[in-house]
């Protein structure tokens, strides 16, 4: 949704805007297009690999782009590191990227096989494989259900157990036999993988993805100059929640320091779904800066 996105932000000359999940640079490399020669770009990024990629792709850009690697519940700190005490726009685009989903030995996918990881900080934290093998069927089931909206969850994580009883589960295709294993033959040809639910949960419990946005956007907020936009895209329903609660505790009340500019969340056009099926899920969520104050 880069054509969405930069629409939304109305990127001015000379502004100052922050990437809090760089990735790539997709976004980046627009925004500082759209700027001019004086605007700057803080990109933030828990992956070590994909400050490094974009550090070499916009690396034309070096002067004008600031890269801090480490989770967006930094974002105040990385911001005033940078001796910047506003902003013009944030831009989340929450969940995993494209290119860790295409390398296997990350094992955020269920379509080839490679070490059960999951970790975006592949530095530090417990893996997927940690928690397959560790946790109780109980918490596995829980784990599941809460984060995946898996309606087998019960039956996923007893089939993990019995798996685990003979050996480890490993890699990426010893979940994937797993899940066969416990789902009903009819749901295994579904309109989506039958892992798909499982691999989600795993990753989001591995990055604690979901602790940390109610946070994140409120720091967002308070660093926004007046008419400064926050662009927030989400990829599944419990992620959207919180965009949309935490939007409306912002921009309700005496002290709301935020305007909704999508009553509804926007979604990606049916062609770029074509072009790009993994943005299917996507909604873009955007709000606006109030004065101090809260005055409209």
């Amino acid at each position: 949704m880069a054509g969405e996105v930069l629409s939304w932000l109305d990127c001015k000359s000379g502004g100052i805007y922050v990437d809090c999940t760089i990735g790539q640079g997709g976004h980046a490399a627009l925004m500082l297009e759209r700027m001019g020669p004086d605007g700057a770009v803080i990109g933030i990024d828990r992956d070590p690999e994909a400050i490094e990629a974009t550090g070499l792709r916009l690396a034309h850009e070096a002067a004008r782009l600031r890269l801090a690697c480490g989770n967006f519940n930094e974002l105040s700190r990385i911001v005033h590191l940078s001796s910047v005490s506003e902003v013009d726009g944030v831009i989340f685009d929450l969940g995993v990227s494209s290119a860790q989903l295409d390398q296997p030995e990350r094992g955020m996918s269920f379509l080839a096989d490679g070490p059960l990881d999951m970790r975006m900080d592949p530095r530090s934290g417990r893996t997927a494989a940690d928690s397959v093998n560790q946790l109780s069927e109980r918490e596995l089931a829980d784990l599941i259900y809460q984060y995946g909206e898996e309606r087998y969850s019960r039956r996923i994580a007893r089939s993990i157990i019995n798996r685990r009883n003979i050996a480890p589960l490993r890699t990426t295709f010893d979940l994937v036999s797993a899940v066969v294993r416990a789902v009903p033959a009819s749901y295994r040809h579904g309109r989506i993988h039958c892992a798909t639910r499982t691999f989600q949960a795993l990753r989001i419990a591995v990055n604690r993805e979901l602790d940390v946005i109610e946070g994140a956007l409120r720091e967002a907020a308070a660093l926004l100059v007046t008419g400064g936009r926050l662009c927030v895209i989400s990829f599944h329903s419990l992620e959207d929640r919180i965009v949309k609660q935490t939007f409306k505790s912002l921009s309700q009340g005496p002290q709301a320091c935020l305007k909704i500019l999508t009553k509804k969340p926007q979604v990606p056009s049916d062609e770029e779904c074509r072009g790009n099926p993994r943005a299917r899920s996507a909604k873009l969520r955007v709000a606006e800066r109030l004065p101090v104050g809260g005055a409209a």
